[in-house]
């Protein structure tokens, strides 16, 4: 489950990296939640099979969702190899919720790390859907919803979504 605004490309991204989890029966469903795009990312979410929302409300989209587990995760961010076993075997073993590691090869600068900090949604989240729609207050956003968690640390890493922005500047 993501937000986009205008990403297309990294919509593309993102969605290419999770095939694999589709292809292994892990990802059974991927919603885009649209906040006015005007370029062709609702067209990459229909190639990809996704469900494209440009009005929702967070909490029916989650109640609606597949999966007893739901991957918050932004446009444009990509978790790299291994991730598809490790998350199925935390599902399996595990009820709270998760982040990926940082990926190593891409961090930002000392500097702007201390000055702009990380998105809350930028290791992503894998929380229990229970979880979720417990958590879910009216009007919220994707990243909202990612608040007020104790994930535990993955070890299979995520390239984050600036670096995809980074690569299209």
């Amino acid at each position: 489950m993501m937000e986009c605004r205008d990403q297309e490309p990294e919509l593309a991204q993102t969605l290419a990296v999770l095939v694999a989890g589709a292809v292994e029966g892990l990802v059974s469903d991927v919603i885009v939640l649209d906040q006015g795009s005007s370029d062709g990312s609702s067209r990459v979410a229909d190639a990809a099979g996704c469900r494209f929302y440009t009005i929702w409300d967070l909490k029916d989209v989650v109640a609606a969702a597949r999966g007893e587990w739901l991957l918050l995760i932004e446009a444009g961010a990509r978790p790299l190899s291994g991730w598809v076993d490790e998350i199925g075997e935390y599902m399996a073993l595990n009820r709270v919720p998760a982040r990926f590691s940082p990926s190593r090869l891409h961090r930002r600068p000392f500097y702007k790390r201390l000055v702009h900090g990380a998105s809350v949604l930028e290791s992503g989240l894998l929380l229990p859907k229970k979880q979720a729609l417990s958590a879910i207050g009216s009007n919220m956003a994707l990243g909202e919803l990612a608040l007020g968690h104790k994930p535990k640390r993955l070890i299979s890493e995520m390239v984050p979504s600036w670096v995809a922005r980074q690569a299209r500047a």
